[in-house]
């Protein structure tokens, strides 16, 4: 049997031993705004896509064990307060691909939760005890939507035409 050595999480503040004081997460957590699910069809259901809820499937298995957070360098080195980090981001992946949300959560992926300063090196990805693609399948999209909304200059052009 090898070594291994055991260690308090580096991005949260040491209380003691082992034990490190991960409050911040759930404050993260109390900032993402719920679901704000679409009207019912007249039949009193929703209809979705299979592959829409395929698509978030995935996120929801996630165990909150925050070892995404902790290998997260921009979260360990940078110390980054807007940044929300690897859980909480695909957590705002689940409700922002939900095929029943109407909210638009692009402005705070931005501007609050710091999506930006992920530069996607997958280190979140390859501690993820439940497999979950957090960079390839809940990052990358959410940049992908934020960079088409407010840096991609053909759509400000469309959108500069179209408000007139």
């Amino acid at each position: 049997m090898n070594p291994f050595r055991l260690n308090p999480f580096g991005a949260s503040p040491k209380l003691r031993d082992l034990v490190t004081d991960v409050s911040w997460n759930y404050e993260i957590n109390k900032n993402i705004r719920p679901l704000t699910p679409k009207p019912r069809e007249t039949d009193g259901t929703y209809r979705m896509m299979q592959e829409d809820i395929e698509r978030i499937q995935e996120f929801h298995k996630c165990i909150e064990c925050f070892l995404c957070q902790n290998v997260c360098h921009v979260m360990r080195d940078q110390n980054v307060q807007e940044f929300a980090g690897p859980r909480f981001l695909i957590r705002i992946a689940s409700l922002a691909m939900h095929p029943l949300d109407t909210l638009n959560r692009l402005k705070e992926l931005k501007d609050v939760f710091g999506l930006g300063y992920c530069n996607i090196t997958k280190c979140c990805t390859e501690v993820c005890p439940e497999d979950i693609k957090i960079t390839d399948n809940g990052i990358i999209p959410l940049k992908e939507r934020v960079a088409g909304a407010f840096y991609d200059p053909l759509a400000w052009i469309l959108k500069s035409l179209t408000s007139k």
